[in-house]
């Protein structure tokens, strides 16, 4: 039986678009939302980016020990599109609703409401990356996967950049709070028939002889499991570089360069990086993971100094040509961790004899996807309140100062080259564990078919 059917790689695609349809306008305008629409300051608004995203980072490891821990007949991930997705959907509307409340109860119910959409979108989403490992045994067609499932989530951010300023303009007739929650409702909407969707037609059909052992066996996965440390550091480190980035892009489109007008357009380019994600199966056969992975990291830094380079020169093409290439490269950096991380934990089974699937990617994809993205929300939004920021004035926006502008160039350009950099140091050191994935391919398929039937985990 095929494992990449159309249908199986277009239900894996989107399960990542209904993440996606909800989440994405977290990811780009929340802060926006909370400073220019619900009356949030900067520092508020970070520290409740950041906060909530460390506890939820915290949950990580407890979604990775239940999946672990999942018995049903539909699998150990697959369940999980069923049971979270409509909870998912309604906190992800929540956290746009602005009921009129005082300034400290509004930052509370902020928190509350994301920190809660935060949790589930951990609980929903984990599972589009662990269940990979239960779909094919093949690294070429975890690839293939891979690559399909990136395009689920571009296409996702491209719908949601495309339409969601327009539409919260449309619905809103100049009250963004109005216009905010009827988009998220009709966003939330389209992620719970998504995940049904997905839920429906994925099935899981590697056997795991050592899935669900004791929760130390499956922290024992982790030890020495060096090619899962890499994923996790440079996971970290990306994270923090892609949302600062695109956290305070809507400021410094507005502020630096005067095209508040090009917001939208700009972000929806995101979809440009398909062009590189869909050439991933003949990047890896032409050269290396190591090499595919590294390039994107260090292409993503280069991009950033075109942009810098196009804001000194005034030259609004270079900061575009900087842009796109920045969404070209971060792409390839972005769909590589999700890949490897299933060949990791065939890695820990080999090394272990436990195959934590839930626990590895839970931390290894949640976990730091969650931290960096508190990171990349909250150092944005305190450098916006350390250089002095000015929020519109109802609908009018405010002159900012030289500080200010500095600023919004600090949090744009260098922090995230700065984490980019970081990023790529120890993806160098990947090459010698992807030079035995051959081998550990063919001792786990023995010790598999030496397993007697009656002994396999239901």
């Amino acid at each position: 039986m095929k494992n990449t059917s159309l249908t199986r790689c277009l239900a894996y695609a989107f399960s990542d678009t209904g993440g996606q349809l909800v989440f994405c306008v977290i990811s780009f305008y929340l802060l926006k939302f909370y400073t220019d629409v619900y009356g949030i300051s900067a520092a508020s608004a970070g520290t409740i980016l950041l906060v909530a995203r460390v506890v939820d980072a915290m949950d990580a490891p407890v979604w990775g020990i239940i999946f672990d821990k999942t018995h049903s007949r539909w699998g150990r991930s697959r369940p999980w599109f069923l049971w979270l997705c409509v909870p998912f959907a309604v906190f992800g509307v929540l956290t746009f609703v602005t009921p009129a409340l005082g300034y400290n109860a509004k930052v509370l119910y902020a928190a509350l409401t994301y920190v809660t959409c935060s949790i589930l979108y951990t609980g929903i989403n984990t599972p589009v990356t662990s269940i990979l490992a239960s779909l094919t045994s093949s690294p070429a067609e975890r690839i293939t996967f891979t690559t399909f499932r990136m395009f689920g989530s571009k296409l996702g951010v491209l719908v949601v950049n495309l339409t969601a300023l327009n539409l919260v303009r449309y619905f809103g007739r100049g009250d963004d709070r109005r216009g905010f929650l009827i988009v998220m409702l009709l966003f939330a909407a389209g992620s719970v028939l998504l995940f049904l969707f997905a839920f429906w037609k994925l099935d899981e059909r590697v056997s795991e002889t050592q899935a669900g052992g004791s929760i130390r066996q499956s922290f024992g996965a982790m030890k020495g499991n060096w090619p899962w440390i890499i994923i996790f550091v440079s996971s970290l480190f990306f994270w923090v570089a892609f949302i600062s980035r695109i956290s305070i892009s809507a400021y410094f489109w507005e502020y630096t360069l005067h095209r508040k007008d090009l917001i939208g357009l700009a972000n929806s380019l995101d979809f440009a990086s398909l062009a590189g994600i869909l050439a991933l199966p003949f990047f890896v056969r032409l050269t290396s993971k190591r090499t595919v992975w590294f390039a994107g990291l260090a292409g993503a830094v280069a991009a950033q100094f075109v942009i810098l380079h196009g804001i000194r020169t005034g030259s609004l093409p270079v900061v575009m040509v900087g842009w796109v290439l920045g969404i070209l490269l971060s792409g390839i950096a972005m769909a590589m961790p999700f890949s490897l991380l299933s060949d990791s934990v065939d890695y820990g089974e080999w090394k272990s004899g436990v195959r934590a699937a839930g626990l590895l990617t839970a931390v290894g994809a949640a976990f730091c996807l969650k931290m960096g993205s508190g990171l990349g929300g909250a150092l944005p939004a305190w450098i916006l309140d350390w250089s002095h920021y000015a929020p519109p004035v109802g609908q009018q926006p405010v002159e900012q100062t030289a500080q200010a502008l500095f600023g919004i160039e600090l949090g744009f350009i260098w922090l995230p080259a700065a984490c980019y950099a970081l990023a790529a140091i120890p993806v160098l050191f990947y090459h010698r564990f992807e030079r035995l994935e051959p081998r550990i391919r063919e001792e786990l398929a023995l010790r598999r078919t030496a397993v007697p039937v009656a002994n396999k985990p239901l």
